[in-house]
């Protein structure tokens, strides 16, 4: 009887783990769900830097440790866009299948409807996922002048859910191409060790060429940096295959990727860089 309980028990993990694997989440009732905050300066004709945070979500663009950064912006003529796109009050609770789109529109609506803001210049910036982001968007979208990508990525990966088997990103109501996360991850995710799973994802080198950011595409100039200890996932050796891309396809903008020494969030820390780069676009 006990030996019967152990094996229905075993049974019963492993069709809860199957389940968290295969099933597929509902689609968020937020979804499209974006908050706001627009930063301005007392110029006319601003050209408008668009942030966006990492896979830890919220609005960090509007927090009080990323103050001194934004106040640099607006001190230079920035104005600056601040947007959370998942676990805040009006966006998903979760990353994943995230709307360009609606992104897009938004920042465009917002854009538009401010006399301040030059609309023939808008950058788009992120780090992390947020980096993964304002690639897949400037990539889709015209409109957007230019990019400054954070330890970054050069494919997407999946939505930050439990079963990760759906896209981070949505455009034109279908998933964006990811790398798929194989079984063998699950092992290092459970025990904090992101850049070993990541790793492992790109081992899937059939499925990292068809997920591939399509960045040739960018109008306008290209900025990454990465750190060469990141421990959350290979962002240096990801921005190097990004470079390779654009010289492959003859990238007619400029870019240019940095590497500094120190981990994940190390390239915040290099902010002068970023601003030197912002101010070659105004």
């Amino acid at each position: 009887m006990r030996k019967r309980i152990i094996v229905l028990g075993c049974l019963l993990v492993v069709s809860i783990l199957a389940y968290l694997v295969l099933a597929t989440p509902s689609i968020s009732s937020n979804h499209g769900g974006l908050d706001t905050h627009l930063y301005l300066n007392e110029n006319s004709n601003q050209p408008l830097v668009v942030a966006f945070g990492g896979g830890s979500g919220g609005n960090d663009w509007e927090r009080r440790y990323l103050k001194d950064k934004r106040d640099t912006l607006l001190a230079h003529g920035f104005a600056v866009l601040a947007i959370g796109y998942f676990k805040t009050e009006n966006s998903p609770d979760a990353l994943d299948r995230i709307s360009l789109n609606a992104i897009a529109d938004t920042i465009l609506n917002i854009a538009k409807r401010t006399p301040q803001i030059d609309t023939t210049r808008i950058i788009l910036m992120g780090a992390s996922k947020g980096g993964e982001l304002v690639l897949n968007l400037a990539s889709r979208y015209t409109c957007f002048k230019g990019v400054v990508a954070l330890s970054t990525s050069h494919v997407s990966f999946p939505a930050l859910t439990i079963s990760a088997n759906t896209s981070s990103w949505l455009f034109n109501n279908e998933e964006v191409a990811y790398v798929p996360a194989p079984f063998k991850t699950i092992g290092p995710a459970i025990k904090g060790d992101l850049h070993t799973a990541f790793s492992m994802m790109l081992e899937d080198t059939t499925a990292a060429a068809q997920a591939e950011i399509p960045v040739e595409r960018i109008n306008g100039p290209v900025l990454i940096v990465s750190a060469d200890e990141d421990e959350q996932w290979p962002a240096t050796k990801m921005s190097e295959r990004l470079m390779a891309r654009l010289a492959s396809k003859n990238f007619p903008h400029l870019y240019q990727h940095l590497i500094v020494s120190g981990n994940h969030i190390e390239p915040l820390n290099h902010f002068d860089k970023v601003v030197s780069f912002l101010d070659q676009l105004k």
